[in-house]
């Protein structure tokens, strides 16, 4: 099994920043990849970005391309989201989950990860 917690959400006013992280334990050495989703009330959960856990391939949404970067630290086994340029419409609880296998190209859906941390609200003000 896999364990992920979540940290570093918060309120933040538009235009600022803010660093995600997610750590992970128990059999890290099982994770093929990493990603990060996010949701809103009434919504469904919406992919952000997804990075490999061995290689460091990335995949980003559009709405977030060129604002967020993923990053990770095996030697941590944490994987990192840093926000730039916050919108008001980034506000959301934001989830790390973790793939035991699977391709890169299949990383978007949320039926690809099989753990999954509790999640952090992240507030953007106007």
């Amino acid at each position: 099994q896999v364990q992920l917690v979540e940290s570093g959400g918060g309120l933040v006013q538009a235009g600022g920043s803010l660093r995600l992280s997610c750590a992970a334990s128990g059999r890290t050495f099982i994770i093929y990849a990493m990603g990060w989703f996010r949701q809103t009330p009434g919504k469904e959960r919406e992919f952000v970005t997804t990075i490999s856990w061995s290689g460091g391939s990335t995949y980003y949404a559009d709405s977030v391309k060129d604002r967020f970067t993923v990053s990770r630290d095996n030697a941590k086994n944490t994987v990192y989201l840093q926000m730039n340029s916050l919108k008001p419409e980034d506000t959301a609880v934001y989830y790390c989950a973790a793939a035991r296998f699977g391709s890169m190209a299949t990383m978007t859906r949320t039926t690809a990860y099989h753990y999954w941390g509790q999640g952090t609200q992240v507030t953007v003000s106007s």
